[in-house]
């Protein structure tokens, strides 16, 4: 009689869980109320997509120490004060990250786009597309402020 099989088959490693990367983002707002949004630069994960700006954290550095960091490297502008406002895991095919979102009404300089993005100043709804998912929280955090009903952005 033959032997039977093992039941026992090789066990597939659980794959090992993502660490989110921390990202300091700007959501610089001009006295009008309107807001500040950039194209990704070509040659980065999805180029031409609108955002708010803004960049990870370096090791060591606080959320508003990389703000400051990243928007004057990407925009040319030296920031004011950084009123942390939401935290949001976003779970990107290429990354999973957590945007640290603070609220920026302050800055001094003259803006400078220099990685080659494009910037536009919006209100609701957002007329710049596409729109990064990770934005879209945001437009909805600021249509509920603002008693803003209807679509947020042009899908």
């Amino acid at each position: 009689m033959p032997e039977a099989a093992s039941a026992r088959q090789p066990v597939a490693e659980a794959a090992p869980a993502r660490q989110p990367v921390d990202v300091a983002v700007g959501v610089l707002i001009g006295r009008d109320g309107r807001f500040l949004l950039t194209s990704r630069p070509a040659g980065k994960v999805y180029a031409g997509y609108w955002e708010f700006p803004g960049g990870k954290l370096e090791p060591g550095e606080s959320v508003a120490q990389a703000l400051q960091r990243e928007l004057h490297e990407e925009l040319g502008i030296e920031i004011g004060a950084v009123h942390p406002w939401q935290v949001e895991l976003v779970d990107y095919p290429h990354a999973l990250v957590r945007l640290h979102f603070c609220k920026v009404f302050d800055w001094r300089g003259e803006f400078e786009m220099r990685e080659g993005q494009v910037m536009a100043w919006e209100d609701l709804p957002v007329r710049s597309r596409p729109v990064l998912p990770g934005t879209v929280p945001v437009l909805r955090w600021f249509a509920a402020e603002r008693g803003h009903a209807g679509p947020t952005h042009a899908e």
